[in-house]
């Protein structure tokens, strides 16, 4: 039952329910803090009331450090967390978020970044909110991220090495100061495997004796097998051992620099690490595999996924026809 006092000509309406924390408000006028008790006790009874409450910086900040380790690949999104932390929209109390502030948020986001980071951000946030109510026992109306118009999201990129491109690449790797640089890309580009895989890729995984390495678990949440071709081969029994096992010790916001610094000295532009998958993906279908092969090489469960990797050379298809 509410009880209301009078205080300095203003009248205090406080609820105390068990399981819930205690309920308070000032009003004006006596009617006014009477209807505010009622509904609020109402509110309670449904199972309505928001029950905690915090900023959306401290959900997030809660997240990554309870959810965000938990994930594969969690080092890229525990920086993306960092950022949205460092947003004016982690000031906003999460009983106070609507889809204003998260549409305000994307609109100003989509000025800086393209359609899929925005994205990432705002499934973040999303699932921030579905763990706070699911798990940590915050009683919210709803997750106003989930019906958000989300930003359309691109075409798949197609962007292949052109011309002397590849060997340009090359002698600009090689003259990096990470001597892994140069080995990295030539396993990007003979493997199709992934940044992260090639990042994580340990010793006692790699058989150069019959020709394959083992990821124990990849992007889609399976094991691969990945063939090593002859020039994979050699580079990985080049590379020198490091004491950590992990075949290429480099970080992966290192590589970011590294990249960004080899493609400017090699003087090409527009072409991302990512790339590499699509021209090593598109090479596979050049050599006569079939889509079977090529999915068990790279992973994809999707066949349909393959057809955005799949760029074959005009001339190449003329040449076939002749």
């Amino acid at each position: 039952m509410a009880s209301i006092m009078k205080r300095n000509g203003r009248y205090t309406a406080r609820i105390r329910r068990q399981g819930t924390p205690l309920q308070t408000k000032t009003f004006d006028h006596l009617s006014d803090a009477r209807r505010w008790a009622a509904e609020t006790e109402r509110q309670i009874d449904l199972g309505h009331l928001i029950t905690n409450d915090c900023t959306v910086g401290q959900l997030l900040e809660r997240y990554g450090r309870k959810v965000t380790p938990t994930k594969r690949g969690f080092y890229v999104e525990k920086y993306i967390v960092s950022r949205l932390r460092r947003t004016w929209l982690s000031n906003i109390w999460l009983s106070k978020l609507n889809s204003g502030h998260l549409a305000r948020y994307r609109d100003e986001r989509l000025k800086e970044v393209g359609a899929s980071a925005c994205n990432r951000d705002l499934s973040i946030i999303s699932h921030a909110i579905r763990i706070a109510t699911s798990e940590w026992g915050f009683n919210l109306p709803g997750n106003s991220a989930l019906n958000l118009r989300k930003p359309t999201q691109p075409k798949g990129r197609t962007r292949r090495l052109e011309g002397d491109e590849e060997a340009r690449l090359m002698v600009s790797c090689q003259a990096s100061s990470n001597l892994y640089l140069q080995p990295l890309v030539v396993l990007a580009i003979e493997t199709a495997m992934r940044r992260g895989e090639l990042l994580s890729l340990r010793s006692e995984h790699v058989q150069l004796d019959k020709s394959y390495v083992h990821l124990p678990m990849t992007k889609n949440g399976d094991s691969r097998d990945v063939p090593l071709s002859p020039l994979a081969r050699q580079t990985i029994e080049a590379l020198p051992r490091s004491l950590t096992g992990v075949v290429i010790p480099v970080h992966p916001e290192a590589l970011k620099g590294l990249w960004n610094r080899a493609t400017r000295r090699a003087d090409i532009m527009d072409l991302r690490f990512h790339d590499l998958r699509h021209e090593a993906t598109t090479r596979f279908f050049e050599k006569g595999l079939g889509v079977m092969e090529v999915a068990a090489i790279t992973g994809h469960k999707d066949l349909r996924m393959l057809q955005r990797y799949v760029q074959l050379r005009p001339q190449d298809l003329a040449r076939k026809l002749a």
